[in-house]
């Protein structure tokens, strides 16, 4: 059961109060030399989640597990495994260390390096079909391999009436056991920011476009 935080109100606090309950928090994090107003937009974003978090934690119980993708180590080196990931993450992280929840590896570091290296295969722009092809099911393979694990290591880690947090990228298309309730933390800055980088691609299409079409006309008149 998934409920968007967010987007509709909590039917009765009574009703969740019971059983394994999970935060999930979409990992959101600028690369490397972001624009001033997307690195603000993402600012914005993890101030609202932290105030969710808050309000969940306030009517549904303290988070006591944290886990965190692209993270194979607990205590203080998963701290800095998350640091170099995402710095807003950590925050939201470490104050929930600080009332005395841990974290608990949800990868495994061979699953890891496979499911990332079959990635990067596919982002070279691979020139031969069988190649493609036979790249294309290996990621596949590597990313329904590392699903699994991180569910089975979510599910071995979370104790009974249990509550942790997930921060993940979304589109993970993790089953998650049937006897945990998932709760989709969605401040207003998610669509927001998710609005504003679809006008910033489409832009950028049409800039491209237009340069192209240029190109052409330049073609035809020096022919």
């Amino acid at each position: 059961m998934t409920e968007e935080l967010g987007k509709i109100e909590l039917p009765s606090v009574e009703g969740f109060k019971k059983g394994r309950k999970l935060y999930f928090i979409p990992l959101i994090s600028s690369a490397g030399e972001s624009e001033i107003e997307l690195d603000l937009k993402i600012g914005k974003y993890w101030e609202q989640v932290e105030s969710q978090l808050l309000n969940l934690e306030e009517k549904l119980g303290r988070v006591t597990c944290v886990f965190h993708e692209m993270v194979p180590g607990s205590g203080d080196e998963g701290k800095k495994m998350i640091s170099a990931i995402c710095q807003d993450s950590l925050k939201i992280v470490q104050k929930r260390i600080d009332a005395g929840a841990k974290i608990h590896p949800i990868e495994d570091a061979a699953i890891l390096l496979e499911f990332i290296d079959w990635g990067r295969c596919l982002s070279i722009g691979l020139q031969s079909q069988p190649v493609f092809t036979y790249v294309y099911e290996a990621y596949n393979k590597s990313v329904k391999l590392r699903n699994e694990t991180i569910a089975k290591k979510i599910n071995e880690a979370l104790p009974v009436d249990g509550i942790g947090i997930l921060i993940m990228r979304e589109g993970h298309q993790i089953q998650f056991p049937a006897d945990i309730q998932v709760f989709y933390v969605s401040p207003p800055a998610l669509d927001e920011l998710k609005k504003w980088t679809r006008e910033q691609e489409a832009e950028a299409e049409k800039a491209a476009a237009q340069a192209a079409g240029e190109g052409n006309e330049e073609e035809k008149t020096s022919i």
